[in-house]
Order: structure tokens, then C-alpha cells, then sequence
């Protein structure tokens, strides 16, 4: 019985990437494993991946990104103000270390940051409109989400594409975001005493280290320095290594194979390039909105070569459902955490703005991205 309740706590806790492991296995049934599947693999993303992640994670560790915040939360006046900041410094982080961990980091500073000044009741608002911004706010760097990363390395786009491509949409959501939290009432409030040391050597050297990642990812750097910044963080803090979002890594896996495997079924594959040369960025938008926007890209990168209107798509589209955005179910599983009884509200509240501003981004990139571009 024990062995059943941790097999079923497992999947409970990766339930997406349960069902992803399911559906794959279903499409290895219609193309049965051969040498093939060793082409599905993406490798450099994967490196790439993996090195981000490991060095966020030590970085994290000596609270270098959280003593940043606190630095900015800590002269901050009113609670428009407060607010302003809290969101900000998420979006930063979601463009420097990934949605995800710019959640995971920032989360719990924002609810310190609210409590301590009487701000509760906003907690729901901020953790929403911090979720939005790390989703869109990663958009305009090649390794601000693993979507980015991904179609950077798939079509081997160039920085300046890549900032060319994403400028629009990135401003257009900062505008939304901002304008949005500029409705909250403004009151004045207490400065926030928080106080986080780091280790001022060993974050130097994670520093170091993760310029190197990003050198790597933008391609300054070749692929195979991966494995020095992996041995340099074994040495210095396995811990880190230890503690990556293997789920991550193995989601892309996953998709790496179904992906690979629809391609090669000429009427689901068929269906697929349909959709997607009808209007690639409002398909791939929307399939976000059921699949979630990383194997959305993955998937949408085997059939069509319009990257910019993919990229923008699968980027707008991590707002809007749950699991549009897995970063999305870590601010929900933080909220419950910090206020279990105000899920309804959270849930209303939560659909009510990623709705309006997966909408107004839909139809603003009509404009910027029409159809067949």
C-alpha cells in the first residue's frame, strides 16, 4: 500500500507529465521505436537546459536573486508602489533565470512583502499578475522560458531576429500588465524590513558560470562547455545539480518522442500542418491553452517553418488556462499553501485576467503578425 500511495502522490504532483508519458507511450504503438528516434532529440536544448537550470538553482540557493529583491521591495512607499515592485522584479527574473524559478523565488518574498505591510487581501492579485508577467515578461530573451530556448536552438535564430521578433509583443504585454496593476487603489505603507545575505565568493563564481550558460545558449560558446560548468557546480555545490527540475527535463524528452512521432503519422501529422499553415501563431496560442505552450512549440516546430508567428504564439500563449503555462500551477500550489481557503477567488480572478490579456494580445498580433506573413 505504501508503494501504491507514493506511485499515486507522484503522479498527482507531475500530473501533466503523467499524461505525457501516457500519450507517448500510445504513439509508440503506431510508430514502434527503431534508429529514427535518436533524430527526434533536440541535444543542444537539452545541454542548454540542463546548465541554465543547475546554475539558477545554485544561484538560488545563496539567495543572490532574493537579497536583489529585497533591495528593491525595501524602499518602496505605497502599496501601488509595492505592487509595482513585486511584479517587476519578477518579470526581470522570468527574462534572466525562467518563468518558473523567477516564481518559485519571488512568490514567497511578494507574501512576506504583503503581510508585513497589511496588504493580505492583495495577495490573490499579485501572485496573478506576477504569474502573468513571468510568463510573458521571458519573451524577449532566448533563455527567459524553455519554449524560447527551444525554437532558438530548432531554427538556429540570430539575437537580433530574435529581439526583432519579440519586441512587439513584449512591450504590448508590459502594457497590459502595468496598466493592470495601475488599478489597485494606492495607500501609503510601511517600509519592509528584509534582510538576506550571500556568500560573496561562491556567488561570483555562480555568476561566472552563468554568463557562461547564457554564452552557450546564444552560441558565443560551443555546446560542449556545458560539461565544464557541470563539473565546476559538482565541485562547488552538488546540492544544486541535485536539486534541478529533472520533470522539466524529462517533459522535453517526452515531447521530443511524441513529436517525433506524429510527425511520421501522415493523418494526425497531416491534420497538424493544416492548422498550423492556416495561422500559425493563434493555432499555436490556442493548442497552448490545452497542451501547455512548451510541447506546443515542440510539436508546432516539426510542421512549420513561420518561427516568428510560432514563437509568438507559443509565448502569448502561456496565459490563459492553468496549464498553459506549467509556471501557472506553481503560483496556484503557492497560493493554496498561503491561503487554502481562497481558491474559488483566486481561480475566478486568475481566468478573468489571463482571458483579457491572452484576448487583447490574440487580436493586437493579428496586426503585427497577420496570417501567411
Amino acid at each position: 500500500m505504501p508503494v501504491v500511495v507514493r506511485l499515486g502522490g507522484l503522479v498527482r504532483d507531475n500530473l501533466f507529465l503523467s499524461i505525457a508519458v501516457v500519450a507517448t507511450g500510445v504513439s509508440c504503438v503506431f510508430v514502434p521505436p527503431d534508429a529514427d528516434y535518436l533524430h527526434y532529440f533536440d541535444y543542444r536544448t537539452l545541454v542548454c537546459l540542463f546548465c541554465m537550470l543547475a546554475v539558477i538553482c545554485a544561484l538560488e540557493r545563496v539567495h543572490v536573486f532574493t537579497m536583489l529583491a529585497e533591495q528593491v521591495v525595501r524602499v518602496l512607499r505605497t502599496r501601488r508602489a509595492l505592487i509595482f515592485g513585486l511584479v517587476s522584479v519578477t518579470l526581470l527574473g522570468s527574462m534572466l533565470i525562467s518563468n518558473d524559478m523567477s516564481l518559485l523565488t519571488f512568490l514567497p518574498l511578494s507574501y512576506v512583502a504583503l503581510k508585513a505591510t497589511d496588504n493580505e487581501k492583495y495577495v490573490a492579485f499579485v501572485f496573478i499578475m506576477e504569474t502573468a508577467a513571468a510568463n510573458l515578461g521571458g519573451m524577449i530573451t532566448p533563455f527567459g522560458s524553455p519554449q524560447n530556448l527551444y525554437l532558438y536552438q530548432h531554427f538556429h535564430i540570430g539575437v537580433a531576429q530574435f529581439l526583432a521578433t519579440m519586441a512587439v509583443p513584449f512591450v504590448a504585454s508590459l502594457t497590459l500588465i502595468f496598466a493592470t496593476c495601475a488599478l489597485v487603489p494606492s495607500a501609503p505603507v510601511a517600509p519592509v524590513a528584509l534582510t538576506s545575505s550571500v556568500p560573496v565568493r561562491t556567488s561570483l563564481l555562480y555568476a561566472a558560470l552563468f554568463v557562461t550558460a547564457i554564452a552557450i545558449v546564444l552560441r558565443i560558446l560551443p555546446v560542449w562547455c556545458g560539461g565544464l560548468v557541470v563539473v565546476a557546480l559538482l565541485i562547488a555545490d552538488r546540492a544544486a545539480v541535485a536539486a534541478v527540475d529533472y520533470g522539466l527535463m524529462l517533459t522535453f524528452v517526452v515531447f521530443f518522442i511524441f513529436s517525433g512521432n506524429v510527425s511520421r503519422m501522415s493523418g494526425l501529422g497531416g491534420a497538424v500542418g493544416h492548422l498550423l499553415a492556416a495561422n500559425p501563431l493563434v493555432v499555436s496560442a490556442l493548442g497552448s491553452q490545452l497542451i501547455s505552450n512548451v510541447p506546443a512549440a515542440i510539436l508546432g516546430s516539426q510542421f512549420t517553418d513561420h518561427y516568428r508567428q510560432l514563437l509568438v504564439g507559443v509565448n502569448i500563449g502561456g496565459v490563459g488556462t492553468l496549464v498553459a503555462s506549467l509556471a501557472s500551477l506553481i503560483t496556484l500550489r503557492k497560493y493554496r499553501a498561503y491561503q487554502p481557503g481562497g481558491i474559488r477567488r483566486y481561480l475566478v480572478l486568475f481566468s478573468v485576467v489571463n482571458f483579457g490579456l491572452l484576448a487583447a494580445l490574440l487580436i493586437l498580433m493579428q496586426f503585427v503578425f497577420p496570417a501567411g506573413s
